[in-house]
């Protein structure tokens, strides 16, 4: 089959997918497989077909039933009153659901889906994909833990990240890792001299920089000779010569990354387009196993709500979304004819909607001008917004009727960056109520803080009608409990009495 072939067959595959022909939809949860037709496999308590047919764009599983809204089939605000707030919430069908629907869109290359663990650390959520075959993307010596800890297997995981220390790199290699993303020749030295003295070959890749803007937010882009990531495209051919002359090496193949949040397949598309002559030349001088092109796909913000129904995906909205058909069916052609094993790192597209954080009503503040809706959740719970200017769509846990206001809502620490929505027209809502932050599962609770000295959010995981606390809120004392005064300083018994 000739490249175009294969191409036009893809584009194909993906335009029945949309049109509704082929299309199977969402996948609900199964405890047994069932009998008959074509093999199945069950992983996590999600059966998934094996694959046959492009599905649909992907969804998630948060959706009003009624006035009441649920994550799979669980009510959020059930969760809320158990568990209290603030809260994190995790559909495990969803996360299921993206992991397969993007494996099984790269299923005509050898292909290793490594999840980013930096999205979401959780060890639920990574049990939940190292049970459907999945790698790991990691960026420190603890995530390669993690993924132990949750029974993955520290062989599929690679090891980015541009300050690898020289423990990292010895517990890397003493865990056999499929492969360290190096990002510069020091760290290629580094990784040398650490495996020479255990006695190791260290499997390495080099992260190239392939100089490609992906139009994206300035703070997760990765891609050009501006950002601290990779080592210029000009340079990499030269930097491999050299490597292969340093002892306990094994130039195992090739690695980029040019940036996150991308929703069109252009970046892509220019980058892997400027990569593979390289990749093809290194190949036949060093013998690669594999070509990692990164992640970086993007997920729905707005409206996050409605992207969760199948129907959305039909609209002219939806029809523009990057979906993983498309983006085969752009990058297969050209990675084809590599013969190697293609590597893809998405954290995001796999965590981001299958997430939500709930809070809290505390007050309504109403100034001459503003309209601010204060509760519970804080920056140091979900910084996305203060961080980034990230926008997360907020609906109530119980429906609204009536008339929306514009309104900020804002958190309850001592800074003015603390906030999550400015001007929303939002439903009136009142001391007491719940709402839910939507599209909150990537780069959430895995980048909070005990900022103010508030304790770390506690986390759901939902599995059809169950769900269980993956994570239990932080005790307050346990903030300060690895700090002392100094042997100086004279102690005084506390006056206060404890919260507990």
């Amino acid at each position: 089959m000739t490249w175009q072939q294969c191409a036009a067959g893809w584009r194909d595959r993906e335009s029945r997918s949309r049109s509704g022909l082929d299309g199977r939809g969402f996948h609900g949860f199964q405890e047994e497989t069932g009998g008959g037709g074509g093999s199945e496999k069950v992983a996590c308590g999600l059966a998934v077909d094996s694959p046959r047919v492009a599905q649909p764009a992907a969804v998630h599983s948060f959706r009003y039933s009624g006035k009441e809204l649920f994550c799979e089939n669980v009510s959020l605000s059930a969760l809320a009153k158990r568990h209290g707030t603030p809260l994190y919430v995790y559909s495990q069908a969803t996360l299921s659901d993206h992991f397969t629907k993007l494996d099984q869109a790269l299923a005509p290359v050898p292909h290793l889906v490594c999840f980013a663990m930096k999205s979401n650390s959780n060890l639920g959520v990574i049990r939940t994909l190292a049970g459907l075959g999945s790698g790991f993307d990691t960026v420190s010596a603890g995530e390669i833990q993690r993924v132990i800890a949750a029974g993955g297997d520290p062989r599929r995981c690679v090891f980015a990240g541009v300050g690898k220390t020289e423990e990292e790199i010895a517990f890397g290699l003493r865990n056999d890792i499929y492969s360290f993303n190096v990002e510069s020749e020091a760290e290629l030295r580094r990784i040398s001299r650490v495996a020479l003295k255990l006695k190791k070959i260290a499997p390495v890749a080099v992260r190239v920089n392939p100089n490609i803007d992906a139009g994206t937010h300035a703070k997760i882009t990765t891609g050009t000779y501006e950002n601290k990531f990779g080592i210029a495209f000009e340079e990499i051919e030269g930097v491999y010569a050299r490597a292969a002359r340093l002892p306990n090496l094994r130039l195992r193949g090739l690695q980029m990354h040019i940036g996150s949040q991308l929703t069109d397949v252009t970046p892509f598309r220019k980058a892997v387009e400027k990569v593979v002559p390289l990749v093809e030349r290194l190949n036949r001088k060093h013998g690669f196993d594999f070509f990692s092109i990164g992640g970086g796909i993007g997920i729905v913000y707005n409206p996050a709500l409605a992207s969760g129904d199948p129907a959305w995906w039909h609209t002219a909205a939806g029809r523009k979304v990057l979906t993983p058909e498309r983006y085969a069916a752009t990058l297969i052609p050209l990675l084809q004819p590599l013969g190697l094993k293609i590597l893809l790192e998405p954290g995001r597209f796999i965590t981001g909607n299958a997430g939500a954080l709930l809070t809290r009503v505390e007050f309504i503040k109403k100034t001459g001008r503003k309209n601010f809706v204060i509760v519970d959740a804080a920056m140091n719970d979900l910084i996305r917004p203060a961080f980034y200017d990230s926008y997360h769509e907020i609906v109530p846990l119980v429906k609204k009727s009536g008339a929306t206001v514009s309104s900020d809502v804002v958190g309850p620490i001592c800074e003015s960056g603390d906030y999550f929505a400015k001007d929303r027209p939002l439903p009136k809502v009142g001391e007491g109520d719940f709402l839910a932050l939507l599209s909150a599962g990537a780069y959430g609770a895995v980048m909070g803080s005990t900022y103010n000295s508030r304790p770390l959010a506690a986390e759901v995981l939902v599995n059809g009608s169950r769900s269980a606390v993956v994570r239990e809120r932080q005790p307050v004392e346990e903030i300060w409990r690895n700090e002392k005064t100094a042997p100086w300083q004279t102690a005084r018994p506390g006056r206060g009495k404890s919260g507990r």
